[in-house]
């Protein structure tokens, strides 16, 4: 299918050729009939993307920030790549369209395939021929509603969200700044709520077809008119709304609001426009300033919009998903009229030409839609990943090693191309000789054509079942959400492939299980999970320096992880596990290689609101490693530190840059790196899984150990839940 996409580096925009996207659970496949081009929001991208690097860095320097605590984190080279990664990449466009159901996800019963419906989301809702959209991000398009009208049900939803949180009662007066789309909107859902408008916009088309779509007047924002309006309107009290629906970075909307608004008023940003509000004058009214945040409650919510949980209608009463249907039936009602502000209707093959049109203002629009063709041909049906499939116990077998013919590359498959796999694993896989990037299989169209584009994959697809089932491939490496980890290394253990799936293998002792029933029943045991840390060449070298043991060790693990961000799918304990289950196994793994042997014990606790962890393991010679998980620390301080005593020795690691062997009452021995130079062990880990894929000789770490790592890690839940020590019965 076909996908209208960005670099956010060059700033080239291309109609790309993409895989279809699956059909996931919750959610429906929707061939796009129009979409909306939103000349506003759309083109600020278009336009920042084109800009130099230092102009990208000058307008977004929240993402600067994060940048340099990346650096921080994890040195320069890892965050160049991840940096450029995101640049590099082609990015989607578009958020608002309607188009036809073509298949239906399971859990969806309120739609049927060959239903119109209308779809939000700028991630759901693209410029694309085909988009997966889930439940609460689609409503059903009433009978005798034009397709390309539906196509304005998201912007329309913006606006009316707008208009509610400027609580307009019948009679009030409003004034709207900015008659651009969103604008025109504002003025048409406040008219149909019993509101006189009065609009302001320089542009004199804009404020005509205000009026002609039901604005008392409006006017230049400069012009003695629009004050009069307002005061003949409201008997000089002033308005009792302002809504801002403009852009640009002129402060003249919030003084203009300040100075027409009535005493205790309210001012409503709905635009992004520059807000440096006058002191005085707001606070001598007592403006009340509230901003409106997309569509509607539930924007911005991964268990509103991606699990669909909707609210309780008793105490959100209009949602994202109410406000779309809502101004759908303000359409088919005529209560609300889209048509006078189309400007153009496209072909989507001319997308491209569409886009430098507008952003060369050869095209004056407020609004332009893309035109999709009929529909042609059918769809090759995609298949997402299954959950928790419960496993069919066969008599076990011997490990079954696939045959490969002597000195042939080894052939790999990706299975999920997400910001890890792109920066830290596909690099090194893709300058290794030998070594042939088969498949990239993701659930989402474009992810997929970026990691071909970049990494040189021969192929990209949202068929997982295709690329199981192909013989010629050696290995997978699922590296997905951590929720589908588990289904999915069985599914590839069964199909004889070599798996390689990054931490964590399972987040339940029931999905452990499986995986294991899978290496019983088809004699595969050739998995290994992504604990890199043990192949880091300074711990490697610095264990070697500190030389064998006699007697028990006591090891220290502190892992500064810092907060996440507000939004990360990593909070999303609920479908993901908690954060140490995504990525404790990490630690425990590097403190069971250090002490060579698995943990027989775990005992954790926690702070209050579990957010700093204490977990205790004890070994089978009695040693024991100490891993202090804490969010609440100093960004600045390093994000691992380790040391390790026995034998009166002592081994000091510094965030895999600096690493000390003390014996006696001296240094042994020092090594120290540039931060830039920061090594987690990825690459010697990707090497020595590609010789074992090679040659067909042993895992680099034993199943058993993998295994003992993953059942101390989930046993952490259960001493927090438990308050007592929990014995591994797996531990050797």
């Amino acid at each position: 299918m076909k996908q209208v996409v960005q670099n956010y580096k060059s700033g080239d925009l291309a109609v790309l050729e993409v895989p279809v996207p699956g059909c996931k659970p919750g959610g429906v496949l929707v061939r796009s009939a129009y979409s909306l081009i939103s000349t506003g929001t759309e083109l600020m991208k278009v336009s920042e993307a084109g800009m130099s690097m230092l102009g990208k860095a000058r307008s977004r320097p929240d993402q600067v920030a994060k940048v340099m605590q990346s650096v921080a984190t994890n040195g320069v080279p890892a965050t160049y790549r991840k940096v450029m990664g995101k640049l590099d990449s082609y990015t989607p466009l578009g958020y608002s369209l309607c188009g036809v159901v073509e298949q239906v996800g399971t859990g969806i019963d309120d739609v049927a395939v060959g239903d119109l419906v209308a779809c939000a989301g700028n991630e759901h809702a693209l410029h694309a021929e085909l988009n997966w959209v889930p439940k609460n991000l689609y409503a059903r398009v009433p009978d005798g509603l034009a397709p390309r009208h539906a196509a304005f049900g998201t912007v329309g939803s913006i606006a009316m969200q707008g208009v509610r949180r400027g609580e307009p009662q019948l009679g009030d007066v409003a004034l709207v700044i900015g008659l651009g789309l969103i604008g025109q909107l504002v003025v048409q859902v406040l008219a149909a709520s019993g509101v006189r408008v009065v609009g302001v916009d320089p542009d004199p088309v804009r404020c005509e077809l205000a009026e002609r779509l039901g604005a008392a007047a409006c006017g230049d924002p400069a012009a003695a008119s629009v004050e009069a309006a307002v005061a003949e309107l409201t008997g000089g009290h002033g308005v009792d709304q302002v809504y801002l629906a403009a852009g640009g970075g002129s402060n003249q909307p919030v003084e203009l609001a300040a100075r027409l608004c009535r005493d205790r008023g309210r001012v409503v940003d709905i635009g992004k426009c520059r807000l440096d509000l006058p002191w005085n004058a707001y606070y001598e009214k007592e403006l009340d300033v509230r901003f409106s945040r997309s569509y509607g409650p539930g924007r911005y919510d991964p268990a509103y919009e991606l699990e669909g949980r909707d609210y309780p209608i008793g105490y959100v009463r209009w949602t994202e998903r109410r406000n779309l249907a809502c101004f759908l039936d303000l359409l088919a009602r005529g209560s609300v009229d889209v048509e006078p502000l189309v400007s153009h209707i496209a072909d989507f093959d001319d997308a491209v030409e569409t886009y430098q049109r507008l952003k060369e203002g050869d095209l004056k629009a407020v609004a332009v839609l893309f035109r999709y063709p009929e529909h042609a041909g059918e769809t090759k049906e995609a298949v997402a990943p299954a959950v928790a499939v419960p496993a069919v116990k066969r008599p076990s077998g011997g490990v079954s090693t696939p045959a490969r013919a002597a000195k042939t590359p080894v052939r790999l498959a990706f299975v999920g191309a997400g910001n890890y796999a792109t920066s830290m694993l596909l690099p090194h896989l893709a300058q290794r000789d030998g070594v042939t990037l088969s498949t990239v299989v993701t659930t989402t169209a474009l992810s997929a054509a970026n990691a071909q584009r970049k990494f040189g994959f021969a192929e990209a697809t949202t068929d997982l079942d295709a690329v199981l089932g192909d013989k010629s491939i050696d290995a997978v490496f699922v590296v997905t959400r951590h929720s589908s980890h588990a289904e999915l290394t069985r599914r590839a253990l069964l199909a004889g492939k070599t798996v390689f799936v990054e931490k964590p293998l399972a987040l339940t002792e029931d999905e452990l299980a499986g995986v294991l029933a899978a290496v019983e029943e088809s004699g595969n045991d050739r998995l290994q999970v992504g604990f890199n840390r043990r192949f880091a060449p300074l711990l490697q070298e610095t264990r070697k320096r500190f030389g064998a043991r006699t007697g028990p060790a006591s090891l220290r693990y502190l892992v500064n992880a810092g907060r996440l961000q507000h939004g990360s799918w990593y909070l999303q304990q609920g479908t993901e596990g908690s954060r140490f289950a995504g990525e404790g196994g990490h630690f425990i793994d590097t403190a069971s290689w250090l002490l060579e042997a698995d943990p027989v014990s775990v005992y954790a606790v926690a702070t209050s609101g579990n957010e700093d962890l204490q977990v205790v393991l004890r070994y089978p010679d009695g040693s024991t490693a100490t891993i202090s998980y804490v969010t609440t620390g100093a960004a600045g301080f390093p994000k691992e530190t380790l040391d390790l005593v026995a034998d009166g020795k002592v081994l000091r690691l510094d965030d895999f840059v600096r690493a000390t062997v003390y014996d006696g009452r001296r240094k042994r021995w020092v090594s120290s790196r540039l931060p830039k130079a920061r090594d987690k062990g990825q690459s010697a880990e990707l090497a020595a899984f590609i010789k074992a894929v090679r040659t067909g000789g042993p895992m680099p770490v034993p199943l058993e150990s993998l295994v003992a790592t993953t059942s101390a890690t989930l046993a952490v839940q259960a001493g927090l839940v438990g308050g007592a020590p929990v014995t591994l019965a797996r531990a050797r």
